[in-house]
């Protein structure tokens, strides 16, 4: 089908000619005779790369071009959603005889942004999109699509649910929106598309057709039964494969089960990629190097990773922070760096194809069990989804790495079907969370309308309504025992601390736990460490890091140190390595010293620092709430000392946009300790301090204005 022949304005179609679309992959095709131009509601199950985003554009054009409503772009992850926003914002140079406008929000659960209304076209995240729900946002009701990308993690323990709820709530909107979902193939997706009400397209064309393999003694085989050597060397078979595809000019991806492993891969690939490389491309890869040297703290991992990107290698893990990872995204998309090693993250995220897919090892870790177990057979899926680069390769390879157990390889994963994908909205803490939710934004609702709207999620299909009932009764017992809601005759509301929870979007299990704590905090003394114990041991403090044995000793000082900031008695056994590194962050250890010290890596402070923020907050208001005004500055401060990284006396100077924990601490050294001293200080003498100089100098003076 030729882009052309759409039922489209001929601007809408200019701009698709423009973007390099000249006519529809089969599952687009099949999406457009089923009614995606029509308004008709659509779930596409088809394999990575087969084009689902022009799917979602389309969908998009057509409904502007007829109605005035809102579009809802749904995505699990923030990195994605900005991807996306980046795409759909061409979207604005489009002459549909309306204004679109494309929006993105992501963060900050409390706030439902003003000025996100004037949007027609909004990105959001899952979490995001219920939020704006539990806010009661007067625009919901203008909503007339809702296209959910990756729609499968419907089944994922922890973002599943949100993802559930807000389906079943957009589905059941008066408005009736038309629902595009996209999904990775499954093997229930006539259920799902039941449950939301779709036509059902299900198509495996792939652009770059995929063969998949196992390789066990020496040799590799092929699903479609081909077989080839791979000669092995001391660099182990992984590199071995992914190196061999390089050679052919292909690039390679290598999975790796831990981030320790992704290290080691991509170190052990260095030397012989390095000696594939022209003198052009070691001459760019010299100069990214020195960019990752300028732009971060020279840890151990740093300096790794700019060694081995010298080289056309490097890894990829959670650990790195945004500026590392997105760098070598960038460069691997440009084919600048042939081999890249990676943890199974990456296969939830980006999208980073490679001509050859490794997966070095079929078992991942998993803290809920403690230990390694082998991936799903639908992650597996996802991993190899990722082998073929449309502009560039003529085919696809993926290759598990066996251990004399090829045929088990080959029949499980290469053969298998894909696990159904199972609702988890019954789970103890989603219940909880979305009954409250429920309760909140229908003041007055009784125990059967609840259980009516849960018997409408895809839970409320695939379990028996005694089942919901039961799981149901015991959610309201806990609500009603913690204060969160009361019951009056046979009606439900929720109290002022129950609406508080819902829309400070946490557990109603750890506010509790943040209100108990509070009413017992004792007056006329600093809680600094008590509170980061509080905040560090909740159930949404992520990531958690456990002490290692070397770690006690620091963990048994430091709660000797601060024993009088103890909201109750705890020992070094009560602690995690990420209370030790909240504590040291605000006492403004660098990067290295954290890497050195505790192991803990910038991308991983960077979460923590992201969810210690967010949970501060959450801290405070319940403060608020429970009237205890006398914490309010200490936590308002410990929560500016947690995004900065700093010690309270710098609290002054970063109210200055531009002004972080490297510039304050310098100016501090200056004598320049207030805003005060800030506005005393002539211009030319600020810009002769160290770091600052001219530009930033005034910078600084016209941002003080605004403060002062």
């Amino acid at each position: 089908m030729k882009i052309e022949k759409l039922d489209l304005p001929k601007p809408a179609i200019d701009f698709l000619l423009s973007e390099g679309f000249s006519k529809l992959y089969p599952p687009q095709a099949d999406c457009v005779d089923a009614g995606l131009l029509d308004g008709k509601s659509i779930l596409v199950s088809a394999p990575t790369a087969s084009g689902k985003t022009l799917t979602a554009t389309l969908a998009m054009i057509s409904y502007l071009l007829k109605n005035n409503g809102k579009v809802i772009y749904l995505s699990p992850l923030r990195a994605l959603a900005a991807e996306k926003f980046t795409e759909f914002k061409k979207l604005e140079k489009v002459d549909l005889g309306k204004k679109i406008k494309v929006g993105i929000s992501t963060g900050d659960f409390e706030n439902v942004e003003k000025n996100l209304e004037k949007n027609n076209v909004l990105i959001l995240t899952n979490e995001k999109m219920d939020s704006i729900i539990r806010h009661s946002a007067e625009w919901i009701d203008e909503i007339g699509l809702v296209i959910a990308d990756e729609i499968h993690l419907i089944g994922d323990e922890t973002r599943g649910p949100t993802l559930e709820m807000i389906l079943t709530k957009l589905k059941l909107l008066s408005s009736k929106p038309q629902i595009v979902g996209l999904s990775a193939t499954i093997t229930n997706s006539d259920e799902l598309a039941n449950w939301l009400g779709c036509i059902l397209v299900k198509n495996d064309w792939r652009p770059v057709p995929l063969s998949e393999g196992v390789y066990d003694a020496g040799q590799v085989i092929m699903s479609d039964g081909k077989k080839f050597d791979v000669e092995p060397s001391l660099r182990g078979i992984p590199i071995d494969l992914g190196v061999q595809s390089v050679k052919d000019g292909g690039q390679s991806l290598v999975f790796a089960e831990t981030r320790i492993r992704s290290k080691a891969l991509a170190t052990k690939a260095a030397d012989i990629i390095s000696q594939l490389l022209e003198k052009k491309e070691s001459e760019e890869l010299e100069k990214i190097s020195k960019k990752i040297l300028s732009n971060n703290e020279h840890t151990e991992l740093v300096k790794t990773l700019a060694i081995l990107i010298k080289k056309g290698v490097a890894f990829h893990h959670a650990g790195l922070n945004q500026n590392c990872r997105q760098t070598i995204e960038t460069e691997f998309r440009k084919g600048t760096i042939k081999l890249l090693s990676s943890t199974p993250t990456l296969a939830a995220g980006v999208n980073l194809p490679a001509r050859r897919v490794v997966i070095s090892n079929i078992n991942r870790y998993n803290a809920k069990v403690g230990g390694n177990r082998p991936i799903s057979i639908l992650e597996y899926k996802q991993l190899c989804g990722r082998a073929g680069r449309p502009q560039y390769d003529n085919y696809g390879e993926s290759i598990i790495v066996g251990n004399g157990n090829s045929e088990d390889l080959m029949e499980y994963y290469i053969n298998g079907e894909p696990e159904p994908i199972v609702s988890k909205i019954t789970d103890d803490k989603s219940l909880r969370t979305h009954v409250l939710s429920i309760i909140v934004t229908t003041p007055g609702i009784k125990k059967e309308d609840i259980l009516d709207f849960f018997l409408q999620t895809l839970g409320g299909l695939q379990s028996r309504k005694a089942t919901i009932k039961f799981a149901i009764d015991i959610s309201l017992r806990f609500l009603t025992s913690a204060f969160l809601i009361i019951k009056k005759g046979e009606r439900y509301a929720a109290t002022e601390f129950g609406k508080k929870t819902s829309m400070l979007y946490i557990d109603p299990l750890t506010a509790t736990y943040f209100r108990d704590a509070i009413e017992n905090v004792s007056k006329e003394k600093k809680h600094t460490f008590g509170f980061l114990y509080l905040i560090s041991s909740c159930e949404e403090f992520f990531p958690k890091f456990s002490l290692r044995q070397k770690d006690y000793e620091t963990a048994s000082l430091m709660i000797t140190n601060h024993s009088s900031e103890l909201l109750a008695p705890i020992s070094e056994y009560d602690c995690s390595r990420s209370l030790l590194a909240l504590q040291s962050w605000i006492t403004e250890s660098s990067e290295l010293a954290l890497s050195d010290n505790l192991g803990i890596e910038s991308g991983d402070m960077h979460r923590m620092v992201e969810t210690g923020d967010w949970l501060s907050y959450c801290l405070r208001e319940i403060s608020k709430h429970v009237e205890r005004v006398d914490l309010l500055d200490e936590l308002e401060n410990l929560r500016r000392r947690i995004i900065y990284g700093i010690r309270e006396e710098l609290l002054d100077l970063v109210k200055v946009k531009g002004i972080g924990r490297i510039r304050a601490r310098t100016l501090y050294k200056h004598g320049i300790k207030t805003l005060d001293d800030l506005a005393k200080i002539p211009v030319n003498k600020l810009s002769e301090i160290d770091k600052i100089g001219s530009t930033l100098a005034d910078n600084i003076k016209s941002e003080l204005r605004k403060v002062r």
